[in-house]
Formats: structure tokens, sequence, C-alpha cells
């Protein structure tokens, strides 16, 4: 396994040497530690904390300040793996000099390598000037969860010849406007496919069928732990939340019996000290 950081210019050169980005959403240090031990690319602070974390129904709540804090604590457990924050609703949407001051405190203050944000040509102005201040952007097309209530759902997008050929504008003004790469959520694997060849930037799919250039999860749904609604898409490669269910269970059990005895120390546990 490669142990050298990825940087930026990296992403392009994956997709000229035609290798795989690997992407998953961290929320903490912790996670981030073992994700870049299993040697994952690139970590993204997805306001999907918002859901998987905070318990919200949507994004659309979680503050800049929130997605600042988590990146923090992600940025201190990856060594290795490109750290990218998204820029949460109306972080970016209001202005250009707004824009650039909260992109600018998730690098300075979270400590990310870069930004995400939603969206096509009505952003291109944004991701111009982040791009010529030096912070490296991520766009991304297709489903935006941000627009939830305007799109009706969390539905596939790009599913008729018109919004294919709007998205593929899209992709190409954000690649125009200097975006290093380029998330494109729940289209149709055709859509993706076209637009990934049409880009000399790398696009990361999720729910976006086979051919793009890398794929992104969100950790909680790939490990098993989100106990809400999963995307058809998603494989679940572990079944964490029910493993940590039964090992609550087995704990409460020893409590409750009277067994449980902590014969030898176990370090980090904790601040109590072992028996003796």
């Amino acid at each position: 396994m490669d142990t050298k950081r990825l940087r930026v210019p990296d992403f392009a050169a994956r997709k000229r040497q035609g290798e795989k980005i690997v992407m998953l959403t961290a929320y903490d240090a912790t996670m981030a530690r073992l994700l870049d031990r299993a040697g994952v690319d690139s970590l993204l602070v997805g306001d999907s904390l918002g859901t998987v974390i905070l318990g919200l129904d949507t994004t659309l709540p979680v503050t800049l300040d929130a997605v600042v804090h988590h990146t923090r604590a992600v940025s201190r457990g990856a060594e290795r793996a490109f750290v990218i924050a998204d820029m949460p609703f109306l972080t970016f949407q209001v202005g250009v000099a707004e824009a650039v001051r909260n992109a600018g405190r998730l690098l300075q203050e979270g400590g990310a390598a870069a930004v995400k944000l939603e969206g096509g040509r009505p952003v291109i102005d944004v991701v111009k000037r982040l791009v010529d201040v030096g912070i490296p952007v991520m766009g991304h097309l297709g489903l935006q969860p941000q627009s939830v209530h305007q799109a009706g759902g969390y539905i596939k997008q790009a599913t008729k010849p018109a919004q294919a050929e709007a998205l593929l504008v899209d992709a190409l003004a954000l690649q125009d406007a200097g975006a290093f790469s380029l998330v494109l959520e729940s289209i149709p694997a055709d859509v993706a496919r076209d637009v990934t060849r049409e880009l000399t930037i790398p696009t990361i799919g999720i729910g976006a069928g086979p051919d793009c250039d890398g794929q992104i999860l969100v950790s909680y749904d790939m490990l098993g732990l989100f106990d809400g609604f999963v995307p058809s898409f998603v494989h679940e490669y572990a079944k964490l939340g029910d493993a940590i269910v039964a090992a609550a269970r087995e704990y409460a059990s020893d409590v409750r019996a009277g067994r449980y005895q902590r014969t030898t120390p176990v370090v980090g546990a904790g601040l109590s000290t072992p028996d003796k």
C-alpha cells in the first residue's frame, strides 16, 4: 500500500493512469485513523453527519461550526488520506466573499485540504474564486441533498436526455472553473459513464454505476452502522450495528448478574483503574 499522502494533482494522475480512487465519509478521529490504516485515499467530512451522527432528517440544518468541529477531528486522525470538508447549506450560496470566508475556516480551523460544494452553473463564480485564492474545490452534481425539497425527495436525477445533457454542461463548467474532481450522485450509470469520458478531472460516483473514476459511500452505511434508511446501491461490507448491540447486551447481562470484573488493565478503555 502506498503510504504517501494524497494531494490534489494525484487525483488527475489517478484518472490518467486508470487507477480508481477510494473515498469514504468520516466524522471523528478514531474512524479516520481506521479508514486511513485501511488505505482509503480520501475522507469526506460530509454534511451527511446531520443524518448519521446528529439524528436529523436532512442535511439542511447542519452548520458550518459543526463541519469545522468534525473536520478538525478527522484531520487529526488521518495521516495519509486526503481530507475534504463539505460546505453546508447557505455557506456558499449567499455570496462569493462569504463563501471564501467559510471555505477558509474549513481549511484554517478544520485542517481540511479541500472543500466540496453542491451545484453546477449557478455556483461557478464561487468555484472560480475559491480556486483563485488557493482553496481546492470538489464539485457535486446529480442528486444534491441540500436541494432535497426542490427535487421532491431523494430520487434519481438526470433520467431524461435533456437532464443528462444539462448535467454534462454543468460538469464541464465546473471543470473549466477549476474544480479538481466531481461527485456524481444517484444518476443512471450510462450518464455517469459518458460524463466521466468527457472530463479530464476524475468523477467519484455514489449510486452512479461502476464507470466513474472512483467511488464514495457513507461509511456508516458501508459498515452496517446506520439503522435508518440505506440506499439500495449500498453494499454493506459488515454488520457492525448488530455486533455492537450484541456486545452491549452481553456486557449488560454480565453487569446485572454480577459477573463483570476487570482482571487485567485495558489500555485506553477509560478513566477507571483496573481491579487489583
